[in-house]
């Protein structure tokens, strides 16, 4: 019997059924009229971004990393809690717009930006986080055919990477920002031009969970900014330390030590260099803020036995929930969090796979885990399903289409 992931301690039952929002998801499910689903939780939005505030300086803003779930009625909850969105496509600027973001709010990374969305940012007056000297020479002409000033970051490639890092996106060559010795000359270039300066993004890795490692990366990122603040002969109006904060996903994990990390950064800020004085600063986060308030439900629509092993096919499957099935960057595939929702709290009783509807042995959601015993009609949920679920999963695949979701 393999281990599952840890179900998140937030969650608990409700007449033996997984309760999320106050009701049984049973309840939800209802009301939605059919399987799959995905439910968000705004109470555990909120209470995480409550967390994150209390833990962490005043000083440091908060953003919220689009890319991580892009759900319009989540980014409304979100837009009257954090300071500020970061995008990484112009899909996802039209979605911020249509979700009544202000613009001003709005930053832009990402490499390989066309030129048609490089404009409707300029347009709009979004902050543009230069990945290279070409993307810079690109939006100065596309601003000066325009007529308009634009607002222009530079996202800077660091030396160093987050130790311990799901996803390392610094040291070394890389697609994303600039070379480290390179940005004070772009610096000049930027604010020679006429341009608004919007600083620095300095991005070194994501979805850790050791809390001495990412106040390490933050204090190296203080430092880097500091010292091509300095080079560049120019006040640093803001700067973006980052993201890096995961979540417990797999057997053994264990949640980020929150308190740790503010405190660090909070002794980090107290010793500031003068030319990082009036600097403003913000961490950049997604699946942090939202992965564990998320839980996809699929209805057991067969249950069958091969070979003495016992299979849970539902109606769902990779198609929502890619990362699950380990399909999604994952090198060794672990189980995420899971379990039978309509008996939630109910024993153990079998070894048990579950798996989706869709023809391909990829298509797994949990692999041999224990879980009570489940028939036709039971509910599986998944959880920590708030983050690269909905839109990182290939939901046109076998033409099966997408899942509902619902904030509650």
């Amino acid at each position: 019997m393999k281990a599952l992931g840890p179900i998140p301690s937030a969650y608990g039952a409700i007449d033996g059924v997984l309760a999320v929002g106050g009701k049984p998801v049973t309840d939800w499910v209802e009301q939605a009229g059919s399987t799959p689903l995905f439910l968000y939780s705004a109470d555990l939005v909120r209470a995480r971004v409550a967390a994150l505030r209390a833990a962490m300086p005043e000083r440091l803003a908060l953003h919220y990393a689009v890319k991580a779930n892009p759900f319009a009625p989540l980014l409304s909850l979100m837009s009257g809690l954090v300071d500020g969105f970061d995008i990484a496509s112009g899909g996802e600027l039209q979605i911020v717009r249509d979700a009544g973001i202000a613009p001003g709010r709005v930053s832009f990374a990402g490499p390989g930006k066309r030129d048609a969305e490089l404009e409707a940012a300029i347009l709009a007056g979004v902050t543009l986080n230069l990945e290279s000297e070409g993307e810079a020479a690109r939006a100065l002409v596309i601003a000066e055919r325009l007529g308009v000033t634009p607002r222009l970051a530079i996202r800077v490639n660091p030396a160093f990477d987050l130790k311990g890092s799901g996803m390392k996106m610094g040291g070394g060559a890389k697609p994303f920002g600039v070379d480290a010795e390179r940005v004070p000359a772009l610096v000049r270039e930027v604010v020679g031009s006429g341009a608004e300066w919007g600083g620095f993004h300095i991005f070194a890795g994501s979805q850790a969970l050791d809390a001495e490692a990412i106040a390490e990366t933050q204090a190296q990122a203080l430092e880097l900014a500091a010292r091509l603040a300095g080079e560049s002969g120019v006040p640093l109006p803001h700067c973006n330390l980052g993201g890096g904060l995961g979540i417990p996903y797999f057997p053994g994990d264990a949640p980020v030590d929150l308190d740790l990390v503010g405190q660090r950064l909070a002794e980090r800020f107290e010793s500031l260099p003068d030319v990082l004085a009036d600097t403003a600063f913000c961490i950049e986060l997604g699946r942090y803020l939202v992965g564990e308030a998320g839980v996809y439900l699929a209805r057991i629509v067969d249950r069958k036995v091969s070979h003495g092993e016992v299979f849970l096919i539902t109606d769902g499957g990779l198609h929502h929930q890619l990362a699950a099935s380990g399909n999604f960057g994952t090198v060794v595939r672990r189980n995420y969090p899971s379990a039978i929702a309509t008996r939630f709290d109910a024993a153990v009783e079998e070894e048990a796979t579950i798996v989706g509807c869709l023809c391909t042995p990829l298509d797994k959601l949990a692999d041999k885990g224990g879980f009570p015993r489940a028939d036709v009609g039971d509910l599986v949920a998944v959880f920590c399903a708030g983050a690269y679920g909905a839109s990182a999963s290939p939901a046109s695949f076998l033409g099966q289409g997408p899942a509902r979701e619902m904030l509650v």
